[in-house]
């Protein structure tokens, strides 16, 4: 069995890197053994919110709010969790703001899935009576 090489990416170089759940665009500091400092430029995914351990669970003791890295914020990162970035870095606001929305209308289109399903469930439910 191979194993495959790690890629370590160069100082300077631009790179997407998830983050805990969000993912970011954001430039190479330093390598540290397994790890590099990152520099964030931009936000490609929000991060989730809630009990990541219970996805989707309202009741749970916490439900985490976990706000995007900032704009320049260095944060330590597994190469694992790092992967070349293509095209053009969009401006940190910008990104943010659409990364924001995107995971609203996420949630949105979950909520009104599970409102249409709880609506036929229930309707279901007075047919098998």
């Amino acid at each position: 069995m191979q194993q495959q090489e790690k890629w370590i990416p160069e100082l300077g170089t631009v790179v997407a890197f998830t983050n805990k759940t969000g993912q970011y665009a954001g430039e190479v500091m330093e390598t540290n053994g397994p790890r590099a400092l990152l520099k964030v430029l931009a936000v490609l995914k929000h991060p989730e919110q809630g009990d990541l351990h219970n996805p989707y669970n309202p009741d749970v003791p916490m439900f985490h709010e976990r706000r995007a890295l900032s704009y320049t914020e260095k944060t330590n990162v597994p190469y694992s969790d790092i992967r070349p970035f293509r095209g053009e870095v969009p401006d940190y606001k910008e990104s943010l703001q659409a990364a924001v929305q995107a995971e609203i209308e996420a949630i949105d289109r979950l909520k009104r899935w599970a409102e249409r399903s709880l609506a036929q469930l229930e309707q279901l439910a007075k047919d098998y009576k």
